[in-house]
């Protein structure tokens, strides 16, 4: 899962090794505060993906990882399953129109850059417990797979 890391100025999407492997990225992903437009929750980040992965990871329904890019823009992704993301739209970015990723902390970070910050960079967990209440989505247990009927005897 992705590190946010928000400060006054910017975000930046620290990216594990394995998240900059199937990014096909060197780098974190740094976005100014100043050019993001619009935050929001969603429960399915997949149908939010526009585009051909260049270069970029994608296993359907899987993970989708790295630049997308579309006719309307290039896209940043790093989606898991199908579990609740955040889609930052921007404006004025230099590389992406739009950040695509999952986290269990998008409420945090909703209510995080409605907050003045402090000058250094906090994890956006940190700074919501500070504002509030964290509210965090449960886990969803894993599915049971059923066990396979015995062979009837011959």
């Amino acid at each position: 899962m992705v590190t946010l890391l928000l400060d006054s100025t910017q975000l930046e999407v620290v990216l594990s090794v394995s998240e900059r492997a199937l990014s096909f990225r060197k780098g974190n992903v740094v976005i100014e505060r100043s050019t993001i437009t619009k935050v929001q929750l969603t429960d399915d980040a997949w149908t939010w993906l526009r585009g051909i992965p260049s270069p970029g990871t994608h296993l359907r329904g899987v993970i989708a990882a790295g630049t997308w890019r579309s006719a309307g823009g290039d896209d940043f992704a790093i989606i898991r399953r199908h579990r609740p993301s955040v889609v930052i739209d921007l404006e004025g970015h230099p590389e992406f129109q739009r950040v695509i990723l999952t986290t269990r902390h998008g409420l945090a970070l909703v209510q995080a850059l409605r907050v003045e910050l402090a000058a250094e960079p906090t994890d956006v967990v940190d700074i919501a417990a500070e504002t509030g209440t964290i509210p965090v989505v449960p886990e969803r247990k894993p599915r049971g797979r059923k066990t396979p009927a015995p062979a009837p005897a011959v």
